[in-house]
């Protein structure tokens, strides 16, 4: 992965080279301590890791005299009886596939959803295990060629055409990269715009990443594998918003929900890059192109600077409490105010070559 680059190009990637050795001394020293905190929750922060579910944690109880705890017992029955079948015959179904094989039964896909987190974190096994899979609504290009499951050749391309995120990650082998970073993109039409805008190919070599939105579990398995295969640089793009820093908070160190599979989808590594709160005031964006942040967005906005892992992460709270004493957001969008291109040409350029993330 040797890249000797010459001219203007040699101080950016002198910065990500830099910022790639401290990742790798950080992963030699070990991780970080556990936070501190004296009441016992369902999960508890480890900055090496993210959130981890803690061995004494809530449990939900199944009455034989309660009608509704007679029908989740049944669900989960009936869902354990179809995972046995996939194992047994080494087959695969995805999660809508077995919503659909009694969807009367089961009334919506969340139930199915819920019971089959239930199920993996009860078997203490990653959902790939019970051979259950999901349609990935994730996209990747870039400097990334791997070989998936069946024996499909995938090469990403830095033109303006994304692959699917794989929907069986851990199936994939032979992944080759010469990438320098990685870039987390929050918004599919802000990564769209990135692709037609040549971003890849004029900061190449790199990859880009986008979950649209919320991430789905296949998304956070593969930037999790890059990051573990390769360990380079990872960033994040997402809006000046209380919900923009929720998402990269979910790549980073995780959800709840899914705190039993910490170690196989945090990237605690992860930096921010932009938008920041900062950045519209030293941009000069004008307020007009602000939106005022709802009641919602402060209650967000207030659970998320009460999280464990915002005290070791004080820039990251300064840029909230910036945002919260402004009372306004900002979509990356803003920036086109600038220029139509000044996101890809400007902006982030600017950010990686001078190390403008926190």
């Amino acid at each position: 992965m040797a890249f000797a680059p010459v001219g203007p190009e040699a101080s950016f990637f002198e910065v990500l080279d830099q910022h790639r050795a401290s990742l790798l001394a950080a992963l030699r020293r070990g991780g970080g301590e556990p936070a501190d905190g004296g009441t016992r929750l369902a999960s508890r922060f480890e900055d090496s890791v993210g959130l981890q579910m803690v061995p004494h944690c809530t449990r939900r109880k199944i009455k034989s005299d309660s009608p509704k705890s007679v029908k989740n017992f049944a669900l989960i029955l009936k869902i354990l009886s179809i995972i046995y079948k996939l194992v047994q015959s080494n087959t695969h179904a995805t999660k809508r596939d077995i919503y659909y094989t009694d969807s009367q039964l089961f009334g919506n896909q969340t139930v199915v959803d819920n019971i089959i987190n239930d199920i993996s974190c009860m078997l203490k096994v990653p959902r790939m295990s019970l051979h259950i899979s999901s349609t990935s609504k994730g996209l990747i290009a870039g400097n990334l060629r791997y070989i998936e499951e069946d024996g499909t050749k995938v090469h990403c391309t830095c033109g303006t055409t994304a692959v699917a995120v794989p929907s069986n990650i851990q199936g994939i082998r032979n992944i080759i990269t010469d990438a320098k970073f990685l870039l987390i993109v929050e918004k599919d039409a802000t990564f769209q715009r990135l692709l037609d805008d040549n971003f890849c190919n004029r900061m190449s070599p790199c990859i880009m990443v986008t979950g649209k939105g919320v991430p789905d579990l296949n998304t956070r398995l593969l930037v999790k594998k890059l990051w573990d295969t390769f360990h380079i640089p990872v960033f994040t793009l997402v809006d000046a918003d209380p919900h923009g820093i929720e998402i990269m908070c979910i790549y980073k160190y995780g959800s709840m929900a899914m705190s039993f599979e910490a170690h196989n989808l945090t990237v605690p590594a992860i930096r921010w890059l932009g938008l920041l709160p900062s950045d519209i005031k030293r941009l000069n964006i004008p307020r007009d192109t602000l939106i005022p942040l709802t009641k919602r967005d402060q209650m967000k906005l207030d659970s998320v600077l009460k999280r464990p892992y915002v005290t070791c992460q004080p820039f990251w709270r300064k840029e909230m409490e910036i945002m919260a004493d402004s009372k306004m957001k900002a979509e990356i969008q803003a920036l086109t105010f600038l220029s139509s291109d000044y996101l890809s040409r400007v902006y982030l350029p600017n950010k990686l070559k001078f190390g403008g993330w926190i």
